[in-house]
């Protein structure tokens, strides 16, 4: 059965609640949250991340939030509260998604990065060149 993109994006989001940069803070001042941004790379060493956010590209996220995958990351555990976002909220939507295949019961689309700077959250800044 073919799917688009669309589709696949309106089933991520009716399954992964989007949540305001406001009730993320609540979340992560609570304890026991990871942030994971699912952006590449470039876009991480361009902008900075989240506080405190594991940076986990989308093509490399089932890898490492399985616990029997070989690049499995420590940080992830199913029993926290998992908050993804990307640069418009569309790859955090479909990471959640595949978080909750994988069995993380707690996710939520924290959505667009600029909606979290945009709203004072902290940030780790960008790594200068050559540092």
């Amino acid at each position: 059965m073919a799917t688009s993109l669309k589709q696949m994006l309106e089933a991520a989001n009716a399954a992964v609640p989007k949540i305001t940069p406001a009730q993320a803070r609540e979340m992560i001042a609570k304890g026991n949250t990871l942030v994971v941004d699912v952006r590449d790379a470039p876009e991480v060493e361009k902008s900075g991340k989240v506080a405190g956010a594991v940076h986990v590209s989308r093509g490399m996220l089932e890898f490492r939030a399985d616990p029997e995958s070989p690049y499995h990351d420590k940080n992830f555990a199913k029993d926290k509260t998992v908050i993804v976002y990307c640069a418009s909220g569309g790859r955090a939507a479909l990471a959640g998604t595949v978080l909750k295949d994988l069995g993380y019961e707690q996710v939520y689309n924290l959505g667009a990065f600029k909606d979290w700077v945009e709203s004072g959250g902290a940030i780790d800044k960008p790594i200068e060149p050559g540092m």
